[in-house]
């Protein structure tokens, strides 16, 4: 039986009381972090430093998603700051492999993402070089989006090639994830998954993480 993992986003949380917000969600497998630059994406949130001080202060590790230009330059701070896993936009990157062996080789996990437009098949020869692959189910940029279902077809030829090759890539969805879609994520082939104020907004969070990993693990 695999293994269901949930990350909620801090995107959704109340960010003047982020200390308190990480305490709400001890039963998490990872807190997501949002790093956005205003050029790949058009918003901006945390930075390094900031990520460095969550880190100190989070119970549970950082799942770093950076939607920034350059990831070359700027994804191993992020590792070096003390996230365990650093996933990077295969639309910004200039070389993924050599990215993620580099984010490997510092202790950290190496993710690669794609836009809910971009095509997965330039990652299924190299797909053992991943820790994670981020199936982006909305556009990136913003919390509080609607699902899209059209991206499933493009988790489940991930999801196939992974089983093929005997892969322990994980394989992550990002993007209205909530009670109402996290059993299509799950029979597309996720495993783990970001939610934000499907877990921030609950009056229990620690309810909502274990509700939604019920419900992932009864669709797989």
């Amino acid at each position: 039986m695999p293994e269901f993992r949930v990350n909620p986003s801090i995107l959704a949380a109340d960010f003047v009381n982020m200390e308190r917000e990480l305490g709400r969600i001890s039963s998490a497998d990872f807190v997501h972090v949002d790093v956005m630059d205003n050029h790949f994406v058009p918003n901006l949130t945390f930075g390094l430093q900031m990520v460095e001080r969550i880190a100190e202060t989070s119970p549970v590790p950082l799942d770093v998603h950076l939607m920034i230009d350059n990831p070359e330059k700027w994804a191993p701070g992020y590792a070096e700051a003390g996230a365990a896993s650093v996933t990077f936009h295969l639309e910004a990157s200039s070389n993924p492999v050599a990215l993620a062996r580099r984010l490997r080789a510092m202790g950290a996990r190496a993710g690669v993402a794609l836009k809910p437009g971009t095509d997965a098949s330039s990652l299924l020869e190299t797909i053992d070089e991943f820790d994670q692959i981020l199936v982006m189910t909305v556009e990136p940029g913003f919390g509080g989006q609607s699902f899209m279902p059209e991206t499933m077809p493009k988790l489940q030829q991930l999801a196939a090639e992974a089983k093929q090759r005997g892969s322990a890539v994980w394989l992550q969805v990002d993007g209205g994830i909530s009670e109402s879609t996290i059993a299509q994520a799950a029979a597309a082939g996720a495993d783990t998954f970001v939610a934000g104020s499907a877990v921030f907004g609950a009056a229990d969070p620690d309810a909502a993480i274990a509700g939604l990993r019920s419900l992932a693990a009864h669709a797989h």
